[in-house]
């Protein structure tokens, strides 16, 4: 299972500092993941947007195109300052 780590204005917008969940397989890359989270509501919706968040894997900071598995820590930070 992924971990997934949420900081800064994120742990409150989403309600959570982190969850593990098991990834869907159409989830091959950042970009996916962050369109299928999206898809839980509008908070998350405008929480995780593309130019939002930077996001790292196993503590190393990653593009939109890198790719994720079930095996990954996950970290989302908001760039958004409010």
């Amino acid at each position: 299972m992924a971990k997934i780590l949420y900081f800064a204005i994120l742990v409150d917008r989403l309600g959570r500092a982190s969850e593990e969940t098991a990834l869907p397989a159409s989830v091959t890359d950042v970009r996916t993941l962050l369109a299928w989270l999206r898809r839980r509501g509008d908070n998350w919706n405008r929480a995780l947007a593309d130019n939002a968040v930077r996001v790292t894997i196993n503590r190393q900071i990653v593009a939109l195109d890198s790719p994720v598995d079930d095996n990954a820590e996950i970290a989302i930070v908001s760039m958004r300052p409010d």
